[in-house]
C-alpha cells in the first residue's frame, strides 16, 4: 500500500521566475526556491513519494458568475461553495493543479461569459482556499481581454499564492511554475493550440505559450537541466465535444513522450484540457497522457457531456538510483460532474455512496468511466478512485 503523504508536506515555492524561459534559468545559474527560481542540482536525495491531482477547465459562464455572486451574500463573488465537492479530493493530494480557462477583470467588473470571458478575480482566492497549488493559464481564451486580462489574472493569482504556468506579463517573467511535493521538484509547463483568432502581439510573444512540439521539448529539457525531477506538460488541445483524441493530439502525444535525453524521457506526464468533454487516458511510450479532463466547472452546456469531467490522480515514486526517473506507482481517475440549480461540482463516487439510486449520477459516472478507459488504460493499471 502506498504510504499517504501529509498534505503539502513539502510545498515551499513562492513567487514567479524572474527569467524569460527556463533556458534563461540555466544560463543564469541556480537560485533559491524561496525566490521561485529553479532549484539547485547539488542537493541531498529526498526519496518521499507524492500524490498529484489535476482537474479540468474552470469555464466561468454568466450563470457561474451569478451563482458566485449569490454565494457571496452580497459581498462580491465567492466560488468556494461551487468547488467544495472536490475539497476532500484536493486535500488528499500533495500537489493539486487546475486549469484557469478564462482571464480576470478588475475587482468590480464588468464581467462577461461566452464568447469573450472576463471573470471575477475572486476566483483565484476560492481556488486557493479549496487547496490548489498551481494552474495552467494558457488557453484559447487567454487574450479575450488583451494583455490587461493576462496581467489582472496573474496579479490576482500572485496575491493569493497560486502558482501559474503558460502566460506572462513581461519578457522577463517565466511561463513555468516551479513546485515541490514529497521529495520532488516539479516544473509545470503549459501551452495552448491558439487564441480564437486573436493574434498574439508580435512585440509581446511572451503573453501566452502557443503549442510547438520543438519548443515544448526544448523547454522540458531546459527545466530538467535547471533541476526538475518531474516535468508536467499542460496542453490545451483537441476537438471540442469529441471524446476520442484527434489526430493532432495523438501525434503530438507520441512525439512528446518519445523525446528522451540520455535515455530518460523529457516529459513525465501530459494533462490535457479544452475539449469540454472527458477524453481517454493512455500510456504512450511509457508515459501517462490524459487527453482531456473535461470541464470541471461550467454553466449549463448544450451537450450534457459538457458538465462531465475527470480528476487525474497519480502517485509518483522516487527512482531506485539517483538521477533516475520518478515513476507512477498508482494511476487513478475520479469522475466528476456539475450539478445545476445551484451550480455545484460533484465527486460522483462519493455522492453515490450517499445517493446510490440517483440515476443521473450513475449515468454520468458510467459514461465518464467508459470514455476514460476506452484506449486500454485499465491494462496499464488505471483504476477509478473516489
Amino acid at each position: 500500500m502506498v504510504r499517504r503523504i501529509p498534505l503539502r508536506a513539502a510545498f515551499a515555492v513562492t513567487g514567479v521566475l524572474a527569467v524569460a524561459t527556463v533556458s534563461a534559468v540555466v544560463a543564469g545559474g541556480s537560485a533559491s526556491t524561496e525566490a521561485g527560481r529553479a532549484p539547485s542540482a547539488g542537493r541531498a536525495a529526498d526519496t518521499r513519494p507524492f500524490r498529484l491531482v489535476a482537474t479540468g477547465d474552470l469555464l466561468i459562464h454568466d450563470s457561474v458568475i451569478r451563482q458566485a455572486r449569490a454565494d457571496a451574500d452580497g459581498s462580491g463573488y465567492q466560488f468556494r461553495s461551487m468547488l467544495a465537492g472536490v475539497r476532500s479530493l484536493i486535500a488528499g493530494a500533495d500537489l493539486a493543479i487546475c486549469h484557469m480557462e478564462t482571464v480576470y477583470g478588475s475587482r468590480r467588473g464588468p464581467f462577461t461569459g461566452y464568447p469573450q470571458f472576463v471573470t471575477p478575480p475572486q476566483l483565484a482566492r476560492s481556488v486557493k482556499q479549496i487547496g490548489y497549488d498551481s494552474c495552467s493559464t494558457a488557453s484559447n481564451h487567454t487574450l479575450d481581454a488583451g494583455a490587461a486580462g493576462v496581467r489582472r489574472t496573474l496579479d490576482a493569482m500572485d496575491r493569493v499564492g497560486l502558482r501559474h504556468a503558460g502566460t506572462a506579463r513581461s519578457a522577463k517573467e517565466s511561463r513555468v511554475a516551479w513546485l515541490r511535493a514529497g521529495g520532488a521538484r516539479i516544473a509545470q509547463l503549459a501551452y495552448t493550440y491558439g487564441t480564437n483568432g486573436i493574434p498574439v502581439p508580435k512585440d509581446r510573444p511572451w503573453l501566452v505559450n502557443l503549442t510547438d512540439a520543438k519548443q515544448v521539448i526544448a523547454d522540458a529539457r531546459a527545466a530538467r537541466r535547471a533541476g526538475a525531477d518531474i516535468v508536467v506538460a499542460s496542453l490545451h488541445w483537441g476537438t471540442e465535444y469529441q471524446e476520442e483524441p484527434d489526430r493532432l493530439q495523438r501525434s503530438l502525444a507520441r512525439r512528446l513522450t518519445a523525446s528522451r535525453t540520455q535515455g530518460r524521457p523529457d516529459i513525465d506526464l501530459i494533462i490535457g484540457t479544452h475539449a469540454h468533454v472527458p477524453q481517454p487516458y493512455e500510456k504512450v511510450n511509457g508515459t501517462w497522457v490524459v487527453y482531456g479532463m473535461g470541464d470541471q466547472l461550467a454553466g449549463v452546456m448544450n451537450d450534457p457531456r459538457g458538465q462531465y469531467s475527470s480528476a487525474a490522480r497519480f502517485t509518483f515514486a522516487p527512482p531506485a538510483q539517483p538521477g533516475g526517473r520518478w515513476t507512477v506507482r498508482k494511476a487513478e481517475f475520479v469522475p466528476l460532474m456539475v450539478d445545476n440549480d445551484p451550480i455545484r461540482v460533484v465527486n460522483l463516487p462519493r455522492a453515490l455512496e450517499r445517493h446510490p439510486q440517483r440515476e443521473d449520477y450513475v449515468r454520468a459516472r458510467d459514461a465518464i468511466r467508459e470514455v476514460v478507459l476506452s484506449r486500454g488504460a485499465a491494462k496499464d493499471g488505471l483504476t477509478m478512485g473516489r
